[in-house]
């Protein structure tokens, strides 16, 4: 098997991709974002043996800020996944031979241990790497929830018959009282999108790590016809807002916001209903709608159940490439936090280490 490790800024990582049905966060543009916001490296992956390739992005990551600093590793990483569903992309060669994926996972655990990398964490793709659970071990592979998204070969007369009644009636009404939703030029409104984006997460509570900076909006800026921001508007005042994203005939709900004013209006499912009629007459096949607040059966994921029944795994890959280090660095995290190292391996939360306890 060839290894070949991939820098962000290499021509390289765009030609890979032309070759694999992919989504926005395979993008190198995309990674880059991740990487500036987690103040991480970078990279990918890309395992090959003959026609049959596998290929992964990641963030190389330092331990900063979990340990007394005197008592961190010196030139020891570990890996995680951007924010979304990333996963690995397979060559069509490669999918029909499934031992080829479990001796890939194993050349990547060889080189990641060469490389000092203690432990890897990746969030797969719910659509672009559904049932691998039934390839791989369940010691690595993990379902971590549930995901929905909206088959759009179906019929516009199906899509809408799919739709829970009480989000139908939500839909009509907020037409009839004159919102209206629209695509419109993402530089031009992000900053209304923020402004509402923040004051949403003030009212649900939200954790500092939602907060994402205002550099972090305009960096998407970079995924150039892959985003797209939507709106609606009621008497040319915008009620609420949604980020998207469109790659290879896959749609993603990236964040949402809605105004205070506007909630019991329910906006947001009009902003959902246009965006999967928009997609679908430009050629889509599906909308990723993603699941519940931290992959949980919640509020979140039964509004996202009212616009379809279609269930995906969420599924997470879990490498521990280094026994000795990561356990070490479980036990060092438990003596800064001042718990037992059981509450943190209990916690299954990975890597362990890193647990927010």
């Amino acid at each position: 098997m060839q290894v070949e490790i991939i820098d962000v800024f290499s021509p390289r990582w765009l030609q890979i991709l032309q070759n694999l049905r992919h989504d926005v966060y395979h993008l190198p543009q995309y990674i880059f974002t991740e990487a500036f916001r987690t103040n991480s490296k970078p990279e990918a992956i890309l395992i090959s043996e003959g026609e049959k390739t596998f290929c992964l992005p990641y963030l190389l990551r330092l331990y900063t800020g979990l340990f007394d600093k005197s008592r961190i590793l010196k030139d020891c990483y570990d890996i995680g996944s951007p924010i979304g569903y990333a996963g690995f992309l397979l060559s069509d060669a490669a999918t029909s031979e499934p031992n080829f994926l479990k001796a890939a996972i194993e050349q990547l655990i060889t080189t990641f241990k060469a490389r000092n990398i203690c432990s890897a964490f990746f969030r797969l793709h719910p659509i672009l790497n559904q049932n691998i659970n039934q390839v791989l071990s369940s010691e690595i592979i993990q379902i971590s929830g549930e995901t929905l998204s909206i088959d759009l070969n179906l019929s516009p007369a199906e899509i809408w018959r799919q739709t829970r009644p009480e989000h139908r009636t939500s839909i009509n009404r907020c037409k009839r009282n004159g919102y209206t939703a629209k695509i419109v030029d993402y530089k031009e409104y992000i900053d209304e999108f923020i402004n509402i984006y923040y004051e949403t997460m003030d009212r649900v509570g939200a954790k500092t790590y939602y907060y994402f900076d205002y550099e972090y909006f305009c960096k998407l800026m970079n995924l150039n016809e892959a985003i797209h921001l939507c709106i609606v508007e009621k008497d040319n005042e915008v009620a609420c807002a949604g980020i998207f994203t469109e790659c290879c005939r896959i749609i993603q709900y990236h964040l949402g916001a809605t105004k205070s004013q506007f909630l019991k209006q329910a906006p947001s499912k009009l902003m959902f209903d246009y965006v999967r009629f928009w997609a679908k007459e430009r050629g889509n096949e599906v909308f990723h709608l993603g699941g519940g607040l931290g992959a949980k059966i919640n509020s979140l994921y039964h509004f996202k159940a009212g616009f379809s029944n279609q269930k995906h795994s969420f599924l997470t890959l879990r490498l521990i490439i280094d026994k000795e280090k990561y356990y070490y660095l479980v036990n060092l995290r438990a003596k800064t936090l001042s718990i037992e190292p059981e509450k943190l391996l209990n916690s299954n939360f990975f890597p362990a280490y890193r647990c927010e306890i």
